[in-house]
């Protein structure tokens, strides 16, 4: 797809035609294209800047419209809606991924490395329609692509399995669960890596993922299955990528 075709799609899903078109092309270039140009060439310094305005975003709104939560229930309802799983999913629903300019040497990553990249460019967007054209701007994208995906129930535990697993093995007076990097299988550029979960020194779930964060998730998703925790009857659920 050629550049221009790239920004008009960027616009399109931001729903703000761009004063700075510069500014738009920073926000969905990733590192691997602009090797040795100015750092301000690819979207790292605008995902810094919209990371922290998202999360003032959601808090926000979070705050507004649900005076009855306490600040735990209100942090778990943020943590739920910014996490790098939502805004990747959030990402690929709006068709941000046939906007990202990679280089070669990102090529070959395959999703691990576009998972990221998702998140990453989402996060940029925001900063730049804020640079663009201010809050107004930033909120109602924001609001827009993550409201869909709120669910008032992720405020009663964390959607985290690792979080929610910590919490339930504590209440039982157990030891904070601990993980284990087992193995390493596949290429280079694309590993699958396996993890296992221990509480009190017993193996109690194991996994696999793209990353060694996703495969410790995994893990603890299948330890919470294993030891029958449910949250209002039922075994939490969570969509590892």
């Amino acid at each position: 797809m050629a550049l221009s075709d790239k920004l008009s799609r960027a616009e399109a899903i931001c729903g703000h035609e761009f004063s700075d078109h510069s500014l738009l092309r920073s926000a969905i270039t990733h590192p691997s294209a602009v090797e040795g140009q100015p750092v301000s060439a690819s979207y790292e310094r605008l995902e810094f800047l919209g990371d922290s305005i998202l999360g003032s975003i959601v808090a926000l709104s979070l705050f507004r419209s649900y005076p009855q939560f306490d600040e735990g229930k209100l942090t778990r309802l943020k943590v739920s809606l910014v996490s790098g799983m939502t805004l990747s999913d959030v990402g690929l629903e709006l068709g941000i991924d046939k906007c990202i300019i990679f280089g070669s040497s990102e090529m070959g990553t395959g999703a691990r490395g576009l998972h990221s990249a998702l998140e990453n460019v989402y996060e940029s967007l925001v900063g730049a329609l804020y640079l663009d054209a201010g809050w107004d701007a930033a909120e109602a994208f924001v609001l827009r692509t993550l409201k869909p995906h709120l669910a008032t129930e992720r405020a009663e535990h964390p959607t985290n399995p690792k979080s929610y697993l910590q919490e339930c093995v504590q209440r039982d007076h157990m030891e904070a669960p601990a993980y284990k990097l087992v193995d390493t299988t596949g290429p280079a550029h694309e590993p699958t890596f396996t993890a296992v979960t221990l509480v009190d020194g017993v193996r109690r779930g194991r996994g696999s993922g793209s990353s060694k964060k996703e495969a410790e998730a995994a893990a603890a998703l299948d330890a919470l299955e294993r030891m029958g925790y449910t949250h209002n009857g039922v075994v939490l659920k969570r969509k590892l990528k």
